[in-house]
């Protein structure tokens, strides 16, 4: 009977085959609904969220469903909003270098969009054949070029936004020298959500870069002392790598073949200078490590794979193992210690463990696999030592039953109680992706 009025109510202002009864509710990773709609314009979503904001219906947001596993407490809210007939390009101008695109747009496409213009988008989220723009802003999404590239709040310029009760705002503008006022992107980027529907990114360009290539320097005797070093003496040197990413000996083997530390260095420029930043790697190359160098092709076809190791809904099946991802933010150099600690969570947990991290930006991602209950062991275990070096660890993938015995989020952060003010003022009824950021907000 709910569902019948929901969907009496919704086909009331959407056509009927925008609006779909049942949706995805048994999925394991939850964050379903009880009817899925479509919206193909900002008038509709507009139409949705103040159906459901006068209603007291609550309602969950998607673009292809890559988050899908990404906090959520409620297996299924009444209302899915799906963003995948809700896409393309609205504006661009090539001569100043932005972008104005509606949140649905797949990732990829944009980048073989603006290949044809010679420019891309600074930003590499995992899964690109399948994330939305929307999606990857909404969750802050970044890779490993972060660290030459910087984050989705370095990158957007504006975005227009509809609030839970159909009112649609801009945040920033369409032009690079925007600074009057507050930055109100901020506000948005990394919500998951829970404030707004982003319905329009406005994204500053880069120009494709004349070369690539990308370093492979593995250390088979694993000395962490020499890989810190290392990194040390890169970093504070004039050279400016785009990545300095270290995988753990099990994803090494994965993509390259060899089980043993190795450090993906990529460079992004003309020519010459790629070459001698190269050149700058190999003369202070410690002993007994091993380089490696892949250029254009084989470099972005390194990455292809690298973007792609990560378990999500697209690729969840009837597998009786347990796939978790977690992002773990530290120091920079702690990083190694974040691999370390993830190699003996592998073997005193029985689990295949996969992590890398950013010895230049402090991120890392550790992808588990097995059985449930010694994932959600591991996982507290791994928590634990990153609270005492003072980080932090967000679990960005589990299924929904296992996401109840885990805080995704962690402990509530001093600042809670401005999040929670901020959400009160703008969802006050709570219908907006309802307990899927930090503190059930």
């Amino acid at each position: 009977m709910i569902t019948a009025d929901l969907l009496t109510g919704l086909q009331s202002f959407l056509p009927q085959d925008q609006v779909i009864e049942g949706g995805k509710q048994s999925h394991p990773l939850g964050n379903s609904g009880q009817v899925t709609v479509f919206p193909k314009s900002e008038e509709e979503i507009a139409s949705v969220l103040k159906y459901a904001n006068d209603n007291g219906k609550t309602i969950y947001v998607e673009g292809a469903g890559t988050k899908k596993g990404f906090g959520g407490l409620t297996e299924s809210a009444d209302i899915l909003l799906s963003l995948a007939e809700y896409k393309g390009i609205v504006e661009h101008v090539p001569g100043d270098m932005t972008l104005t695109v509606k949140a649905g747009t797949c990732f990829a496409e944009l980048q073989d969009y603006l290949a044809q213009y010679k420019q891309k988008i600074a930003l590499d989220p995992f899964v690109p054949e399948s994330s939305t723009i929307g999606g990857i802003i909404a969750s802050n999404e970044s890779g490993p070029k972060r660290l030459g590239y910087g984050s989705a709040r370095d990158a957007v310029i504006g975005l227009r936004i509809v609030y839970p009760d159909g009112k649609v705002i801009r945040a920033g503008g369409k032009v690079v020298k925007n600074v009057a006022g507050y930055d109100m992107n901020k506000l948005f980027i990394g919500s998951m959500g829970t404030l707004g529907v982003v319905s329009e990114v406005t994204i500053k360009l880069r120009p494709l870069p004349k070369y690539e290539s990308l370093i492979l320097l593995s250390f088979p005797e694993g000395n962490f002392e020499q890989i810190r070093a290392f990194a040390i003496k890169l970093l504070d040197s004039m050279m400016e790598p785009v990545s300095l990413e270290l995988m753990s000996p099990s994803l090494s083997e994965r993509l390259t073949g060899k089980t043993r530390y190795t450090l993906a260095i990529g460079f992004e420029d003309v020519e010459n200078s790629v070459h001698y930043q190269e050149e700058f790697v190999r003369n202070i190359q410690p002993d007994n490590s091993e380089l490696e160098i892949l250029i254009k092709e084989h470099a972005q076809r390194f990455w292809d794979n690298f973007y792609s190791i990560a378990p999500y809904p697209a690729a969840h099946g009837g597998s009786k193992e347990t796939n978790a991802v977690l992002k773990i933010g530290v120091i920079n150099l702690d990083v190694l210690n974040v691999l370390k600690e993830s190699q003996i969570l592998g073997d005193s947990h029985n689990l295949l463990v996969e992590a890398h991290g950013g010895l230049g930006h402090g991120l890392c991602q550790v992808n588990l696999k097995g059985a449930g209950e010694d994932v959600v062991s591991a996982i507290h275990e791994v928590r634990d030592a990153i609270t005492k070096l003072g980080g932090y660890v967000v679990v960005k993938h589990l299924p929904f039953a296992l996401r109840k015995e885990v805080s995704v989020w962690g402990d509530k952060p001093a600042h809670f109680f401005m999040l929670e003010g901020i959400k009160t003022k703008v969802d006050p009824n709570r219908i907006l992706n309802p307990k899927r950021f930090v503190g059930g907000i």
